[in-house]
């Protein structure tokens, strides 16, 4: 067991470039405005998950697509920086790495993300064959391409039946966006995270209602969670009881940016270490909220102390 304990985890998704402009007021449309810092930063949900799972002392690894350029070289260097493993990296030759331009408003605690798709190909099933399963205690996947995805998922199923229960990878899947084709992915997680967008989309007004009435669409004994901003989080397991937190909000709220992606990689870093579901929960709660009052991610790993 504990050399199950040492194996890695593994974001499949989307890693790109954000630009990120802080400004004292969202600007308004057809005027000209100061920002007052822009940052590059590596971004992605998938990606920016496996930093948080770094710097919470996490061995981690992403699979995901990126095409050669200056783009990418910085991006490999801030894997590299965050001691995450990009040998799984799907190197593409058509399309270019994408880019999101994001406007963060600390004044109001909105940001907004305008991403470029540059048709660059997702990572395929025939990719994911090639990986060596056994590195990986957990799988993590960012819902995108889903058809492959699911493709994916049987690979890791087919590699558990060979495996007794407690050296079997766990996989987890996030569905986040508004897309009929990701929802076939709620029936193969054995942990489901769902949006508070795509719970609204089903006709949900809080993240209680959407997970009960959300349920009946994973897999017999999952855990399906969900995250509602300043309401904090609501996740539900096989034993039917609703576990909650409330958010813990920073002194100043300085940037959101990511702060779902970091709620993530915490519940699954408590999950994947055997700590009960209330306690990821109230953890991922914790992390996402400390994120909240710093810019980028950085500053997790010298505030944990106080977590």
């Amino acid at each position: 067991m504990e050399e199950q304990k040492k194996k890695k985890i593994l974001c499949v998704g989307l890693v790109c470039l954000d630009i990120i402009n802080v400004v004292d007021r969202y600007p308004e449309e057809d005027t000209d405005s100061r920002c007052l810092s822009q940052r590059w930063q590596r971004g992605g949900n998938a990606s920016n998950s496996c930093t948080v799972l770094s710097l919470l002392g996490a061995p981690c690894a992403f699979m995901g697509s990126l095409s050669a350029g200056p783009v990418a070289d910085f991006i490999v260097d801030d894997f590299s920086r965050c001691a995450v493993d990009i040998s799984a990296v799907v190197w593409q030759f058509e399309g270019q790495t994408p880019c999101a331009c994001c406007v963060v408003c600390p004044s109001s605690g909105s940001r907004t993300v305008v991403l470029s798709d540059m048709n660059l190909p997702d990572a395929t099933a025939n990719d994911f064959s090639k990986v060596d399963l056994c590195q990986f205690k957990w799988i993590h996947l960012e819902a995108r391409n889903a058809e492959e995805q699911m493709k994916m998922i049987q690979q890791v199923e087919l590699y558990n039946s060979t495996l007794s229960q407690e050296l079997r990878i766990t996989v987890s899947v996030e569905i986040e966006k508004t897309r009929e084709a990701l929802y076939q992915l709620f029936a193969h997680g054995d942990v489901v995270f769902v949006s508070k967008d795509v719970a609204r989309h089903f006709g949900f007004q809080s993240a209680q209602t959407a997970l009960k009435g959300l349920y009946s669409r994973v897999k017999q004994g999952a855990i399906l969670v969900c995250a509602w901003a300043e309401k904090g989080a609501d996740a539900l397991g096989p034993d039917g009881l609703l576990v909650h937190s409330d958010a813990f909000p920073p002194e100043n709220l300085v940037d959101t940016l990511g702060a779902g992606d970091t709620f993530n990689a915490a519940v699954i870093y408590k999950l994947a270490n055997g700590d009960s579901l209330q306690d990821a929960l109230t953890f991922g709660c914790r992390v996402a909220g400390m994120k909240c009052g710093f810019h980028g991610y950085d500053g997790i790993a010298k505030k944990l102390i106080n977590v």
